[in-house]
C-alpha cells in the first residue's frame, strides 16, 4: 500500500478561485485593478508586499493556472544563481511552452547580482516575475526590478474575515474524521484574533487545536482554554529589523507627539511585549526634546530617570517606569522649537554658511599674536541682567534667526523677559 503523506491543512484548504481568496478585497474584489489584471491574462511583472499568511503565494498560484503559465517557485532565503540558470534553462522547451511563471517568495533576501540576473528574462517576457516580500519593495529590491514591475499590498486580514476560515477548516477536520465538533462559544473567536491577520497561522491553530481536543460519544470537545493555549502570543507580527519595527516605533513617536495616551500605551505594549525595550526607550527619549521641549524642559530629566530605572529593573517591571513616561510625554504641552531651531542651523552650516567666528568670541591665546585689534570681549555678566549687545554669529549670518519662541506658557514667559531686557 502507498504510504500516507502529511498535507498542511492549510495547504489543503488553499483556495483555487480569486473569489474563495480571504481578503484582500482592495485588490480582489470586483472591480479590484489585480483582479482586472488576472481576467485580462496578461499578466505583468508584479511585487506582492505584505505580512505573512495573506495569500501572496495562493494568487500566484491562481495566475498560473488562469493563464496556463509553468509555476516555478524559488525562495530567495535557500536559493541561488545556478536554481535560476535550472529556471532559465526550461524556456524554450517542452517544460514550459507558453513561457514560466516565477514566484520568487521573500525576494528581499536576493542580492544584486541574483535579482539583475533576471533582467534579461523578465524584459522578453519569457520569465512572468511575481515577486513577494514581508518588507517594503522600495527599500529592498533593486531599482532595475522594481522599475520593471507593479507592486501590490497585501494587507493583514481582519479577524471576521479570518473567522470564515477557521469554521471551513473545522469542517473539513470533521467531515474527515466523521466527528461532531463542539465548540465552545469564544472558540472561533479567539483562534481568529490570535492569529494577528495570518490565515495560515490560523489553520494551524485549528489542526492542532483538533489534533489534541478529547473524543467523548462520536464528538471531538473544543474549548476556549485550549483555544487560547494554541494561539497564546501569535498575534504578535514583529521583527526588530524589519517594516513591523519601524512601524511599531514610528506610532509610538507620533501618538506622543498628538498627545494620545491611550494610543501611546497599546504601542508601548506592543513593543514591551515583543521585547523591544531598547527600541521603545529610545524613541521615549527622543519624544523628550523633539515633541515637548522647552514646553515642559522638566521632561528630559523625568524621562532619563524613568528609562534608567527600566533599563535597570528588566521587562516585565520595566512597563512600569515606561508607562509612566509616555502617559507624562503624551499629556504635556507639546513644543517642536528645539528641532526645528537646531534643523534651520544646521541646514546653513551644511550648505556652506559658517563665516569667520567673529574676533571678539575667539579664545583669548590669539590676542597679541599678529591680530589687528584684541579680542574686546564683553563679559555679560559684568552688566545689568547679566546681558551686553554683541554680535556672536559670523559677519554673513549676523541677521539670521534660529530659534522662534514657541505659543506654549514657559518659552512665552522666556520671551517676555528678554523682550524687557533687550528692548
Amino acid at each position: 500500500m502507498p504510504r500516507n503523506t502529511y498535507r498542511p491543512l492549510a495547504d489543503e484548504l488553499r483556495p483555487t478561485e480569486l473569489d474563495d481568496v480571504v481578503g484582500q478585497n482592495h485588490i480582489l474584489g470586483e472591480g479590484g485593478l489585480l483582479r482586472r489584471i488576472i481576467e485580462s491574462g496578461q499578466i505583468p511583472n508584479m511585487i506582492f508586499y505584505g505580512p505573512s499568511g495573506t495569500g501572496k503565494t495562493t494568487v500566484a498560484r491562481i495566475i498560473a493556472e488562469k493563464t496556463n503559465r509553468s509555476l516555478r517557485k524559488l525562495n530567495a532565503t535557500t536559493a541561488g544563481l545556478s536554481d535560476i540558470r535550472s529556471i532559465i534553462d526550461e524556456l524554450d522547451t517542452m517544460l514550459a511552452p507558453n513561457g514560466i511563471l516565477l514566484y520568487l517568495d521573500e525576494i528581499q533576501y536576493f542580492n544584486k547580482k541574483q535579482q539583475q540576473s533576471l533582467l534579461e528574462f523578465i524584459e522578453n517576457g519569457s520569465i512572468t516575475l511575481i515577486a513577494s516580500t514581508t518588507e517594503n519593495p522600495y527599500f529592498y529590491v533593486y531599482n532595475a526590478v522594481l522599475s520593471r514591475s507593479t507592486v501590490f499590498e497585501f494587507k493583514s486580514i481582519s479577524p471576521r474575515e479570518v473567522e470564515g476560515a477557521v469554521q471551513r477548516a473545522l469542517r473539513l477536520l470533521s467531515e474527515r474524521e466523521g466527528l461532531e465538533a463542539r465548540c465552545e462559544p469564544e472558540v472561533v473567536r479567539l483562534v481568529a484574533q490570535g492569529c494577528g491577520g495570518d490565515v495560515r497561522k490560523a489553520l494551524n491553530a485549528v489542526e492542532l487545536l483538533f489534533a489534541a481536543a478529547p473524543r467523548r460519544d462520536g464528538a471531538v470537545l473544543l474549548t476556549a482554554e485550549d483555544a487560547r493555549a494554541v494561539t497564546q502570543r501569535s498575534a504578535m507580527h514583529y521583527d526588530r529589523e524589519g517594516d513591523e519595527h519601524f512601524d511599531a516605533v514610528s506610532a509610538l513617536m507620533k501618538s506622543l507627539r498628538g498627545s494620545d495616551p491611550d494610543a501611546a500605551l497599546h504601542y508601548l505594549a506592543r513593543l514591551l511585549e515583543a521585547g523591544d525595550l531598547p527600541g521603545a526607550c529610545r524613541r521615549i527619549l527622543c519624544s523628550a526634546s523633539e515633541d515637548i521641549g522647552l514646553a515642559y524642559p522638566q521632561a528630559v530629566p523625568i524621562v532619563k530617570a524613568c528609562v534608567d530605572t527600566a533599563l535597570q529593573l528588566g521587562l516585565p517591571e520595566a512597563r512600569l517606569p515606561l508607562a509612566e513616561a509616555v502617559l507624562l510625554l503624551a499629556t504635556a504641552p507639546k513644543s517642536n522649537s528645539v528641532v526645528m531651531s537646531i534643523d534651520a542651523a544646521m541646514a546653513d552650516v551644511r550648505s556652506g554658511k559658517a563665516g569667520p567666528v567673529p574676533r571678539e568670541l575667539q579664545n583669548v591665546h590669539a590676542d597679541g599674536t599678529g591680530f589687528e585689534r584684541e579680542q574686546g570681549y564683553l563679559y555679560p555678566h559684568s552688566f545689568p541682567h547679566h546681558w551686553v549687545r554683541q554680535q556672536y554669529l559670523p559677519d554673513n549670518l549676523k541677521d539670521a534667526r534660529y530659534y522662534e519662541y514657541g505659543d506654549n506658557k514657559t518659552e512665552q514667559a522666556a520671551r517676555a523677559y528678554w523682550d524687557a531686557i533687550k528692548k
